[in-house]
């Protein structure tokens, strides 16, 4: 089950149905269930605040992904629990990436969401090597999009 909020700020994500199924499809493919995710969108302030908080972070970011199952159910590829957790997305950083890479909002969008969620799937993308794996995955997935959007 997949749900959007907004916090500390105004905004509304549209096309809920086809991103939640989107979403859905894209962990299942990758061998997980959504059993529970969260997606709020926020200032860059509260992610801010949060990257500080929870992971020691002194700058801001565009996505962040709270995994909220417990460390015995790790490794996260297979958990039989599924997917829950939250996915934190600042709208004034997707915004500005979206202006500096040339791409619309919306795929701007698209690809932070998909990319929290490949977080909780269990990608990484500290090293070069995962970054590369993480990009290509979040390619599959924006072209997986595409169906859904035309």
């Amino acid at each position: 089950m997949v749900s959007f909020f907004s916090q500390d700020i105004d905004f509304k994500q549209k096309n809920k149905r086809i991103y939640k199924k989107w979403l859905a499809e894209t962990a299942q493919q990758r061998g997980q269930k959504l059993t529970s995710l969260a997606v709020i969108f926020c200032s860059e302030r509260y992610i801010l605040e949060l990257n500080r908080k929870f992971l020691g972070h002194n700058y801001s970011t565009d996505v962040i992904a709270f995994d909220a199952r417990l460390p015995h159910d790790w490794p996260i590829k297979g958990s039989p629990k599924g997917i829950e957790g939250d996915i934190f997305i600042s709208i004034e950083t997707v915004r500005t990436n979206a202006e500096i890479y040339g791409v619309p909002f919306a795929k701007e969008m698209a690809r932070v969401m998909i990319h929290g969620l490949l977080h909780l799937v269990g990608y990484n993308d500290s090293t070069p090597n995962e970054r590369a794996c993480m990009k290509q995955e979040e390619d599959a997935a924006l072209a997986a999009l595409e169906k859904y959007l035309n």
